[in-house]
């Protein structure tokens, strides 16, 4: 990809992902501490319940990481996808006999444009995440 759009969008999602790990992961991240704390100072459980507890704690934060995880390679698959549409075109272009420097430049304007496109993404995309944490936490 461009290298200047490839930036912007490496920067919009680790900024967005940034803020939902303050404003949601950390605090999940604290409940499960605290309630695998919980589990442990229970002196009449087995450990098998106690390895239970310790389960149920953990099981909304992994929910979480989850739904991170899978929204934000859905957004690589579709950056993915643009950017071998871009290739395609660039390879069709040299087949029909385009220059190599025309054809650079076309490649570059669309992987730019690829860029462009999936930056304006990232709010609806981290929005969704955000929602989705929201959802796990009630």
């Amino acid at each position: 990809m461009a290298e200047a759009a490839q930036s912007r969008v490496q920067a919009a999602v680790e900024s967005a992902v940034r803020g939902l790990e303050r404003e949601r992961i950390r605090g999940m991240q604290g409940a499960m501490f605290r309630c695998s704390a919980r589990c442990c100072e229970d002196d009449t459980a087995s450990m098998q319940q106690v390895q239970r507890c310790i389960e149920r704690c953990h099981a909304p934060l992994a929910q979480a990481q989850a739904i991170v995880t899978a929204e934000l390679e859905h957004f690589q698959d579709r950056l993915s996808r643009c950017t071998l549409h871009c290739n395609d075109k660039a390879k069709d272009a040299l087949e029909a006999g385009g220059t190599e420097a025309r054809v650079r430049g076309q490649l570059d304007a669309c992987l730019a444009a690829c860029g462009d496109d999936h930056l304006r993404l990232v709010p609806a995309m981290a929005k969704k995440m955000k929602d989705s944490l929201a959802a796990l936490q009630q």
